[in-house]
């Protein structure tokens, strides 16, 4: 990720993580304009070869991350924001990106979790999430982003820092 490059991306990322934490929402104008930018920029700064790496990355962020849509447990902007941010940064470097937001999202789970006292209760929901995700049953409403009681992360904030501080160590030589 060069200098050029840096900039759309983290100003995509930014706003959807001004819009995540605000609205608990990240608005689908941002996400198909990053995609649509993202890919039009790859084809033309890298001819075929960055229209295809554009289309591997975004088509990588959505295949990933819709198992999680589908069983309500990751927002649909999330999802779209993947997509966009793979067509900005490629495959590779999205894999790298999904895999560190992984983290990310996990340390800010274990510190809400932590934080609301609700460790027993989360660990009975991820125990019924991984079932239904061996089972390929839809998994009860208490592990649904549709329940209100449930503890919520905006993973797109998780992806949003991952690729700030990504972009900044690539660019400082760090990575």
């Amino acid at each position: 990720m060069d200098y050029v490059a840096f900039l759309p991306t983290a100003s995509v990322v930014t706003a959807a993580t001004v819009s995540d934490l605000w609205n608990r929402r990240i608005p689908n104008w941002l996400t198909v304009s990053g995609l649509l930018i993202g890919v039009a920029a790859n084809a033309a700064t890298g001819g075929l070869g960055g229209l295809k790496a554009s289309l591997l990355g975004a088509g990588l962020g959505l295949l990933v991350l819709l198992p999680f849509v589908l069983l309500h447990s990751l927002g649909a902007g999330d999802w779209k924001l993947a997509g966009a941010l793979g067509a900005f940064v490629g495959w590779e470097v999205l894999l790298n990106l999904l895999i560190g937001s992984f983290f990310v999202a996990g340390i800010m789970a274990l510190g809400l979790v932590i934080y609301k006292r609700r460790f027993m209760q989360t660990m009975r929901n991820i125990g019924r999430l991984l079932a239904s995700m061996a089972t390929f049953h839809m998994p009860g409403p208490e592990v649904s982003l549709d329940n209100p009681q449930s503890l919520k992360i905006p993973y797109g904030v998780a992806l949003a820092l991952t690729t700030l501080l990504f972009g900044i160590g690539k660019l400082r030589g760090k990575l």
